[in-house]
């Protein structure tokens, strides 16, 4: 029986891929289309051109030291792309806020700012996998291949004897991380900004 089903999601059965450098360009262009509608990303950049300027940078400095780590995940062609950070790897925060003060009107910074504050209060200071993006292309959406990206690497937390940990940013990508085992830390909100839920799953002990 797998981590996953003992936990009561049914085993997704999909080859994963790694999202080399190669692919990183195709990488960050899916987790745009991921993002497009996404209630949190979009009150950060609500206008389209500002959206499609500054979301992929932001992709890049939050969560593109996956791609050169080798834990970048993507499936069918990378439709689907999930970017893991392993223990000891981080975001590169000042280049993530450097673009929020380039791109943001002043009120709009300091709500964000609040935003980050707290996920700082939250995240884990122990080892841990940290998931900062996850996404799926409007058009293969539904498919479950979100699960099955999960699927593949909650089970190399399993095995690291680690817990993984995330930021959910709607409330449909928060009731998916439920059905793996991710469970509340706190909700996450300042100013104007919608809610976020900082959410840690801990290994099975049957499988370390």
């Amino acid at each position: 029986m797998t981590a996953a089903s003992k936990r009561g999601v049914s085993p997704v059965q999909r080859t994963v891929e790694v999202v080399d450098e190669t692919a990183r360009q195709h990488g960050v262009a899916t987790l745009t289309l991921a993002f497009s509608s996404d209630p949190v990303v979009r009150w950060a950049w609500p206008d389209s051109e500002r959206y499609l300027t500054y979301w992929p940078r932001f992709v890049e400095a939050f969560g593109g030291r996956a791609f050169e780590e080798g834990t970048a995940h993507g499936l069918e062609d990378h439709v689907a792309v999930a970017l893991w950070l392993p223990p000891g790897v981080e975001s590169d925060g000042e280049t993530v806020m450097n673009i929020v003060r380039e791109s943001m009107d002043d009120q709009r910074y300091e709500d964000i700012t609040g935003v980050f504050a707290q996920m700082d209060e939250h995240h884990p200071t122990d080892q841990h996998w940290y998931l900062p993006l996850m996404g799926v292309e409007p058009v293969s959406q539904g498919r479950r291949l979100g699960s099955a990206l999960l699927q593949h690497a909650l089970e190399r937390c399993d095995r690291d004897g680690l817990p993984a940990y995330l930021e959910a940013t709607s409330p449909r990508s928060r009731n998916l991380y439920a059905r793996h085992g991710f469970d509340d830390v706190a909700t996450i909100q300042a100013g104007s900004s919608p809610p976020l839920w900082a959410m840690l799953r801990e290994p099975d002990p049957s499988v370390a």
